[in-house]
């Protein structure tokens, strides 16, 4: 089965320095959950590189990023985030992922200046942290077109 998702797209030029930064970061944030939404168990688990990468890790992991850059809660061990437990449902973890995006997102709302650190502080800047999380959860979002493309051939954004 071959099937190709349609999505919003990239915000619109003309908006201001945060709503386009904020704005790319939510597409991509999109397109990591529509890939995971609807895979069915065990093969939203399953390894698809000898890492062991799989989209629910992905999701798990881009949660916890999340959580740490915006709301400055700690994780002891970055690569226990790429696993998740038996006990995690795609469900459960979707709705994990939606909550610290949207708790993220009223930080990012609450910011009024870029410049300012990010609530992680003292540093980086909240510029910082949303170019880079940017850059973050983009390079996930590749990983996840790929593990979904083999596991039932589904393809775009």
């Amino acid at each position: 089965m071959t099937a190709r998702r349609r999505d919003a797209g990239p915000p619109q030029p003309g908006a201001s320095e945060t709503e386009t930064l904020a704005g790319f970061l939510d597409y991509l944030r999109d397109a990591v959950a529509a890939k995971v939404a609807g895979v069915p168990e065990p093969q939203v688990r399953t390894a698809g590189v000898p890492s062991g990468t799989n989209l629910l890790g992905l999701v798990k992991h881009l949660t916890h990023v999340e959580r740490w850059y915006f709301l400055g809660e700690r994780t002891s061990d970055w690569r226990r985030t790429m696993r998740p437990s038996a006990g995690e449902t795609v469900d459960g973890v979707l709705a994990g992922y939606r909550d610290a995006v949207a708790q993220a997102n009223a930080v990012i709302a609450a910011c009024t200046d870029l410049t300012l650190p990010a609530r992680r502080g003292p540093a980086p800047s909240m510029r910082w942290v949303l170019v880079h999380m940017i850059e973050e959860t983009a390079r996930h979002a590749g990983h996840a077109d790929i593990l979904r493309e083999q596991i039932d051939g589904a393809t775009g954004r």
